[in-house]
């Protein structure tokens, strides 16, 4: 989903770069849209390298404020077309008049006129400008249109006054807007026990046994859960990417670190998804010094690694407890069987060879396969749907637990 946000020129527009962030790690796209005082604030840049995307200062032209960020006459109507919601933070006493009264003398109040959307915005004022009939007056005119205001705070203003004005707290107007969105927090108060990647099995000091895991559903799952108001511990073996924020984040290695850190974190966990594609394999008698090339065959005594899922479930509670199977043949049957053994509520099972799901790709094609003996088959997505859609199936069984 696409979300505007439009800067007013107001002292608090350096907290508009605090709202963006948050707006994307709630998996939103995010572009800007900034008056000609907001430029005055906080410099355009900073917010092109939040976003990555070019921000939009004035209707025509090239202005010395925003020379690469030029936009054509009618982009305005691109951009009314393209976004899921336009949130205005801060809105200045002079941009809430000028929508009040639909005038649109640049870019932004255009957009506020273009844009069917729904709007949002985030008043931030002198105390006595906020309080006078006029700017309350706009406020009611917007209200009775539908625009949502995210109430400001009291305290000590920059103006050096004590009073209502200042700009609401940014998780405030970040829940008002994902909340108009209908974005869920559907698992705030649950704590999410996450595995991911692959595990590294030492061979010798330079050398170990591994898979292809990328590590990308789980943490496209730890990214999501955060999103939906859970708590989430992600325990990840060694990949290339950066863990999402407001995780608890716990790197390990072999299978045997990646069991030690699930067992401790387990007693705070309410539900776990073991994404991890953890090595079945390890080598018996890793090698003290580096293996010398040699012209005869080396044979190498491997033994089972922990089975961590089969732990878990054998502490499992009153836990909801998800596992993967990863196959190249004989899916529905592996898939049913490991659910059986391992005492989980639900396997997410896939094909490795089917084009477009397996390892290190950003889309996958499972089946789910639940306790109750159904099954659903999901068609190909990307990872980020696919763990939202696995995280619907952890809410059922939330609202289930409620109700019982």
């Amino acid at each position: 989903m696409r979300v505007a946000v439009g800067v007013a020129g107001g002292v608090a527009a350096y907290k508009a770069a605090e709202v963006v962030r948050r707006l994307q790690q709630e998996g939103l796209e995010v572009e800007v849209v900034m008056t000609r005082a907001a430029c005055e604030f906080i410099a355009p840049l900073t917010f092109a390298a939040l976003t990555g995307r070019k921000v939009i200062t004035q209707m025509f032209g090239a202005g010395e404020s925003a020379p690469a960020n030029v936009e054509s006459a009618i982009e305005h109507m691109a951009v009314a077309q393209r976004i899921d919601a336009l949130v205005v933070a801060p809105a200045t006493a002079d941009v809430l008049a000028r929508m009040a009264h639909g005038l649109a003398d640049d870019f932004l109040t255009t957009l506020c006129l273009a844009t069917k959307a729904p709007m949002i915005v985030a008043p931030s004022m002198n105390v006595n400008m906020w309080e006078h009939p006029a700017t309350q007056e706009n406020l009611s005119r917007l209200r009775s249109r539908g625009v949502r205001v995210v109430e400001p705070g009291e305290g000590y203003l920059a103006c050096g006054m004590t009073g209502a004005g200042r700009l609401a707290d940014v998780e405030e107007i970040v829940r008002v807007v994902c909340e108009t969105l209908g974005l869920r927090r559907d698992l705030a108060g649950e704590t999410l026990l996450i595995t991911a990647g692959p595990t590294r099995e030492e061979l010798d000091p330079v050398r170990y046994l591994t898979n292809r895991s990328s590590g990308k559903m789980g943490y496209a799952l730890a990214e999501a859960a955060v999103r939906r108001g859970a708590q989430v511990i992600l325990v990840s073996g060694p990949v290339a990417l950066e863990p999402p924020e407001h995780v608890e984040f716990l790197p390990v290695r072999s299978a045997e670190e990646m069991r030690q850190a699930v067992l401790q974190r387990l007693p705070q966990a309410t539900a776990v998804l073991m994404t991890a594609a953890v090595a079945d394999y390890r080598p018996a008698k890793p090698a003290a010094q580096k293996i010398k090339r040699g012209t005869a065959a080396l044979t190498v005594e491997l033994e089972p690694t922990p089975d961590i899922l089969a732990e878990v479930a054998g502490e499992k509670g009153a836990r909801f407890i998800v596992g993967f199977a990863a196959e190249t043949n004989g899916l529905e049957e592996s898939a049913r069987g490991k659910l059986l053994r391992k005492n989980a509520d639900l396997i997410v099972g896939n094909d490795v060879t089917r084009q477009g799901a397996g390892f290190d790709v950003d889309t996958n094609i499972a089946t789910l396969f639940r306790r109750d003996g159904s099954q659903v088959d999901l068609p190909q997505m990307s990872k980020r749907e696919l763990a939202s859609r696995i995280l619907d199936e952890v809410t059922a069984w939330r609202s289930a637990r409620t109700r019982t």
